[in-house]
């Protein structure tokens, strides 16, 4: 298989070349324009791989026709994804426009390199055209390669790599820029090439053309054998070195494993990172030795991490600006940076790739790649655009010190901190207003007075405090969690002082039962004897028993009489148990003494179960078997104290 130089291609294949690419894999073909019946492509001894029909007996029509207007429409029209048309219809596209395409016959260098404005108008009206495509298409996605491909009929193909290229996005200069590729520059041309990894550093500064002078003595004596002819490429520059940057078998930089874990203190780590300190500034350095060369390189290829290229660029005073449009990643793998990886570099990017393949071949493995293709996912249906959410309000200081002074309220009352609650109620009264002022929203509590949170939390001396010395109003109703504060004003369940209502006087939007006051928040009978001594202190303060739903009230008498009952209770209880007792030791004296055991029963056995336990559960009886008169009053002395305990304590004394 030949293999060609990139800067030095033949000119025989160079002038029949075709861009090569697969046609449907950008935009899937419209069904409601089908193609004329003569639009095939011509197979032909020597034919158009783009244009339709267009065959040539002689290779100076083939030449002819490559400059052409109508070739040069095609191939931007296939570039951008379209069909390419027939010359009836490419004649019918001119008649329409303005002015006429001049130059089609021209065979001047000029019109050789470029398009004409009126092709560019052509094809630039066209896609407007031709930009309403079927909703329900969806484009098929061919993966990108990072070699452009070129056709020269027959059967001859060539691959050049895109980083070699001025612009490799532009994909319809690749043609145009390849053949200006072939023009030998006076001093040739140079690249310049670095590697860094793993401490290993490789760079060289490499001729890929020779000079114009070289080109034009190896023309001259092409016919003559020369004695020594000048290689394409030549190395100029080279340097590799090494420094200890990372651990062995551990990967990865001293510096990227200080930034992940904080920086090591071993011995090792301080050598790596001396080693990567070291690594940067002989780069560096050679950089700037190699300052002149690198600025007349045509491409500057870095293989090196996202780290790495600091190294490079990205500094002051750096060699290589950080935007530089020279600037190229190699389009390959690579392996450890050597100078012999260089070479092996060099001579991939400059050696044009080659194949030789017909026109059906080349079809058929366009059609085959294109089936293999995964097939394009249904149109995705954007959900609605959701509602923008309200921007926070830019609180003033006077807000921002409010939202403060209720933030250190609610934590008093919410942790029971009565002391510190009085001091700052009687310092910052004022700002509140009253003590049933409604918690704000923003809070985030659910309840609305400091009552209803205190008797929720269980303080007894802060409920205690809002009620008798502070004058809560136990009457406000809970919050609904579905329906609600149920009344802001709290006028139509109650009046604030000294009439009588009842909790069915509540809105008629709660439903009936779910009316709930500060006393049904107590989750302690402490607190709900607050509430009930309240009710009994102060009974013409508040709707005790109606709107604030307290049962009853608890009056010092009341609570007196209780811990009398009490004590009574305990104490009858103890000489309950007392008489028992006694009447239990006087029934076993009366008992008569039982008949000795013969020996013989004494030696049984005795079950497992009924010598655990001394007395008390089932099997009690066959647990005193075999035991003296002493012993069996003992165990039951012991089996009815526990008994008398286990009452005491059920009745709470």
């Amino acid at each position: 298989m030949s293999q060609y130089h990139v800067y030095s291609l033949p000119t025989e294949l160079l002038t029949a070349l075709t861009p090569r690419y697969l046609a449907n894999a950008s935009q899937p073909p419209r069904e409601d324009s089908p193609e004329p019946a003569a639009a095939t492509t011509s197979t032909g001894p020597r034919a158009c791989n783009i244009c339709l029909g267009a065959s040539f007996a002689v290779l100076d029509e083939q030449r002819a026709h490559f400059r052409s207007d109508w070739h040069r429409y095609n191939v931007r029209t296939r570039l951008a994804g379209g069909n390419p048309v027939t010359e009836a219809d490419f004649s019918q596209l001119v008649d329409a426009l303005e002015d006429s395409i001049s130059g089609s016959e021209s065979s001047s260098e000029e019109d050789d390199s470029s398009d004409s404005d009126a092709v560019n108008t052509l094809v630039n009206r066209t896609r407007k055209l031709a930009r309403s495509p079927s909703p329900d298409a969806q484009p098929r996605s061919a993966p990108q390669s990072a070699v452009t491909w070129f056709h020269s009929p027959p059967s001859t193909q060539i691959g050049v790599y895109k980083a070699l290229y001025s612009d490799p996005k532009d994909h319809a200069a690749y043609l145009s820029e390849l053949q200006e590729m072939q023009q030998p520059q006076e001093t040739g041309r140079t690249w310049a090439m670095f590697m860094v990894a793993g401490g290993h550093f490789a760079g060289a500064i490499v001729r890929v053309s020779r000079p114009a002078e070289d080109e034009r003595e190896a023309t001259k004596n092409k016919k003559k054998r020369p004695q020594k002819s000048t290689p394409d490429t030549d190395v100029i520059r080279h340097k590799t070195f090494h420094r200890y940057t990372t651990r062995r078998k551990q990967g990865g930089a001293q510096s990227a494993n200080d930034n992940a874990k904080g920086p090591a203190k071993s011995a090792g780590a301080q050598l790596r990172r001396y080693g990567e300190q070291s690594l940067r500034e002989d780069i560096q350095g050679l950089l700037l030795e190699w300052a002149e060369d690198i600025r007349d390189c045509e491409r500057i290829f870095i293989r090196a991490s996202v780290s790495n290229r600091k190294i490079f660029m990205g500094y002051d005073d750096a060699v290589i600006s950080k935007g530089d449009g020279r600037l190229r990643t190699f389009p390959f793998p690579t392996r450890r940076p050597t100078q012999s990886e260089l070479s092996r570099c060099l001579l991939e990017l400059t050696r044009v790739k080659v194949s030789h393949l017909t026109e059906d071949a080349l079809r058929a493995q366009d059609e085959a790649y294109l089936a293999s293709l995964p097939k394009p996912k249904p149109a995705h249906i954007a959900p609605a655009p959701e509602p923008e959410k309200p921007k926070p309000v830019k609180l003033s200081k006077e807000e921002e010190l409010l939202r403060e002074k209720w933030s250190r309220l609610l934590e008093m009352v919410t942790k029971g901190r009565v002391e510190p609650l009085k001091v700052f109620w009687e310092r910052e009264a004022p700002t509140f207003g009253s003590i049933d002022t409604r918690i704000p929203e923003w809070t985030g509590q659910r309840r609305a007075t400091l009552l209803q949170i205190a008797a929720q939390a269980g303080h007894e001396e802060v409920t205690s405090w809002l009620l008798d010395d502070a004058h809560a109003d136990p009457t406000i109703p809970v919050p609904h969690p579905k329906f609600g504060d149920p009344d802001d004003d709290n006028e139509d369940t109650q009046d604030t002082r000294g009439h009588q209502s009842d909790a069915s006087d509540a809105p008629a939007s709660l439903p009936k039962g779910s009316r709930r006051t500060a006393y049904d928040l107590a989750r302690s009978k402490g607190v709900r004897d607050v509430f009930r001594r309240g009710a009994a202190a102060h009974p013409d303060r508040w709707d005790w028993f109606g709107a604030a739903r307290v049962p009853s009230a608890l009056s010092k008498q009341m609570e007196d009489d209780r811990e009398e009952k009490k004590k009574s209770r305990k104490k009858g209880l103890k000489e309950r148990v007392k008489e028992r007792e006694a009447r239990d030791r006087e029934r076993e004296k009366a008992q008569p003494e039982p008949e000795p055991v013969e020996e013989s029963q004494k030696a049984a056995p005795q079950s497992a179960s009924a010598t655990r336990r001394l007395g008390g559960g089932s099997g009690a009886a066959e647990g005193i078997v075999g035991l003296t008169p002493e012993m069996r009053a003992k165990v039951e002395r012991e089996r009815r104290a526990r008994a008398a305990e286990a009452r005491m304590k059920a009745l709470g004394l």
